[in-house]
């Protein structure tokens, strides 16, 4: 793949990844943000001290929500696209669309889904402050074994495939993934510092809507960029002029 062809796919790329932004953004101010006022209202009512507010919760909500998931959306879909310039033709027989979902759905598990079922998102309230540092620092190590033990699964796979065949190396290669994420379950401390007067069907809430802003930005994503990729990878054959006039009749 020469770099005129990695360019072209890193802007694509990128506008995908704008795309799909503008789509978790209406998922997150329809979703999330009714959640995180609730979760406020509930830490001021509980809080006997209230400091300057330094940036307005209305400023919050709007342009400081979505500055922070389009630039997310736009940093993911660059460094996705890279990604995908280096999977393409190392996933067997998939075209660039089911190639560019693939990779999406790969990285939301990966990326996403493994650690948040370790470490769930919190709203506003739920958490120790003097903590923050050292769960920060626990996500980021689930997220970064979980991509690590990816990538050694696919590399696995794609080893055993000769002797197992395909499917068996799959189905191998996923079953050690799994194990492996299972120990690192088991060995990362647990973290839970919910009130005990927070309500449940709130924090509930709040996790789905998480959830769903991921789920909407990863896979809008992989539509978008697989389909972008192929009208690049895939063009059109141009279509053959019509003859403007019928050849004269044959003569008798």
């Amino acid at each position: 793949m020469n770099s005129h062809i990695v360019r072209n796919l890193l802007v694509r790329g990128m506008l995908a990844g704008l795309g799909a932004g503008v789509l978790a953004l209406i998922v997150a101010y329809l979703l999330g943000e009714p959640r995180v006022d609730a979760a406020i209202a509930f830490e001021d009512s509980h809080s006997h001290e209230h400091g300057e507010e330094l940036v307005s919760r209305t400023l919050q909500s709007t342009a400081g929500l979505a500055t922070g998931i389009l630039v997310y959306g736009i940093a993911l879909g660059g460094i996705a696209a890279l990604a995908y310039c280096f999977a393409l033709g190392r996933t067997g027989r998939f075209g660039p669309r089911a190639a560019a979902l693939l990779l999406s759905g790969a990285a939301l598990a990966s990326v996403y889904l493994v650690p948040f079922l370790k470490y769930p998102a919190n709203p506003p309230s739920v958490g120790d402050p003097d903590t923050i540092g050292k769960r920060t620092t626990l996500y980021f190590l689930m997220m970064l074994l979980s991509v690590l033990l990816a990538v050694a699964a696919v590399v696995a796979g794609k080893q055993l495939a000769p002797r197992l065949g395909n499917w068996n190396a799959t189905v191998v290669a996923g079953l050690g993934y799994a194990v492996l994420i299972g120990l690192g379950y088991v060995l990362l401390p647990a973290i839970n510092e919910v009130p005990e007067d927070f309500s449940a069907t709130l924090l509930w809430q709040f996790r789905v809507a998480a959830l769903a802003i991921q789920l909407t930005l990863w896979l809008s994503f992989g539509l978008l960029f697989g389909h972008l990729a192929e009208r690049l990878l895939l063009p059109k054959p141009a279509r053959t002029a019509e003859p403007t006039a019928t050849a004269a009749p044959a003569a008798r």
